[in-house]
């Protein structure tokens, strides 16, 4: 059986990474390849690189980062924490650790953790119930999934975080994998965050 990460790294090949509403509705579907349409939000995402080996230890502490921050500018959050994965391969991935927050956004931070939009369109969900690590049959079977139906996805993907990875017990995570579909007329799908329009500052904000 293939791992995760080449599982990861093939299904992003096939393009050459939100919200389908409240968590309990996740919850309640877990259908196989739901089709849903991604609104956008406005996200607070720290960027990073990680390997596939210490992937669930890299996701949790960038996810405590971002809430941090969120809590020390007293944001308040608008959904599900999520990994938006920007690159894959063999040996690690590329993500930005988001958390949907509440706009209008002043006074934008500077460095590692940055504001942007959510990708948006249309888009398939797949649930995963458990343990990070037990993630890779779901990987394989939604490479199968694009197969059979010859769909492209776009050149990121995601995962939703319903349960809160950095307090629930690994063996009771639910995670909504979401691939948003490349546009049929364009050929283009969803792409990275964009960087939020700074707003103009008066008085500096405590950080």
């Amino acid at each position: 059986m293939l791992s995760r990460r080449s599982l990861a790294a093939a299904t992003l090949g096939l393009a050459i990474a939100l919200f389908a509403g409240p968590s309990a509705q996740a919850q309640q579907d877990d259908t196989f390849g739901a089709e849903i349409t991604l609104p956008e939000k406005t996200i607070v995402y720290l960027q990073g690189t990680g390997t596939w080996d210490t992937a669930y230890e890299t996701l949790v502490e960038a996810f405590r980062t971002v809430h941090e921050y969120i809590d020390r500018r007293g944001l308040k959050p608008d959904g599900d924490a999520m990994m938006i994965y920007t690159g894959a391969d063999d040996s690690g991935f590329d993500f930005r650790a988001a958390v949907p927050v509440m706009g209008p956004f002043d006074n934008p931070p500077k460095g590692d953790i940055a504001v942007g939009t959510s990708p948006s369109g249309k888009a398939f969900r797949f649930v995963h119930r458990g343990a990070y690590d037990g993630m890779e049959n779901l990987y394989e079977a939604i490479t199968n999934f694009f197969d059979e139906k010859n769909l492209q996805p776009a050149e990121l993907f995601i995962e939703r975080y319903v349960t809160d990875p950095r307090t629930t017990p690994e063996d009771e995570l639910v995670i909504e994998v979401i691939f948003p579909i490349r546009d049929e007329a364009s050929g283009e799908g969803p792409q990275a965050p964009d960087p939020a329009p700074s707003a103009p500052e008066t008085a500096p904000k405590p950080q």
